[in-house]
């Protein structure tokens, strides 16, 4: 059920947060990402997406789309969906319609699995679920141009706690271009930095 999908503020020192949005039960959410002082979030299934004004986080629109929301991210100019499947979906940001969609390919063929999105540095990376693989892409040509191993990280946390599921989230902090990566019922997340 959707009772567990909240947004909070998250002090990553003190391991204090602070819930700012609840999502009615009906709804399962699935991924966050801010531009232009707004917060757009998507659910999974119910194929509707929420805005809400930063940094107040009241909902200030809705927006849909036709496939399951599973990631997103922007690249300062589009909302960039993922679907669980080869494509990425790129929203305009001021209609919420979506402009085009992109099929990513590894070494000429199609990917599978694009999960949890993350744009840094002029590449977009993405989680491939089921699997421990963040998938560096060009988003110029719809390539994959790096596969990031992180079976490393997944061994370590399934000694901590043997119930821990799929590696299942990636954020970005510009300022300070820290990475942090965690999974589903990860007892911790880890913080990687992006060189210059």
């Amino acid at each position: 059920g959707g009772d567990n999908s909240w947004i909070a503020e998250y002090d990553v020192i003190s391991g204090n947060y602070e819930q700012k949005v609840v999502l009615d039960p009906m709804y399962f959410g699935e991924g966050i990402t801010i531009l232009h002082n707004k917060l757009y979030q998507l659910t999974w299934k119910s194929k509707i997406g929420f805005v809400y004004d930063m940094p107040t986080f009241e909902k200030i629109g809705e927006f849909t789309y036709d496939f399951e929301g599973w990631g997103i991210t922007h690249d300062n100019q589009h909302l960039i969906i993922s679907d669980g499947t080869d494509k990425l979906h790129y929203f305009d940001t001021l209609s919420l319609q979506e402009v085009y969609t992109r099929s990513i390919k590894n070494h000429n063929r199609k990917t599978s699995n694009l999960n949890e999105l993350e744009f840094m540095d002029g590449f977009l990376y993405a989680n491939q679920w089921q699997t421990n693989y963040v998938l560096k892409i060009d988003t110029a040509t719809s390539e994959v141009v790096q596969e990031l191993d992180l079976g490393y990280l997944a061994k370590e946390i399934a000694r901590k706690n043997p119930q821990a599921d799929v590696l299942n989230g990636i954020a970005y902090n510009p300022k300070t271009r820290d990475v942090f990566i965690t999974g589903k019922l990860w007892p911790r997340s880890f913080i990687f930095r992006l060189k210059k």
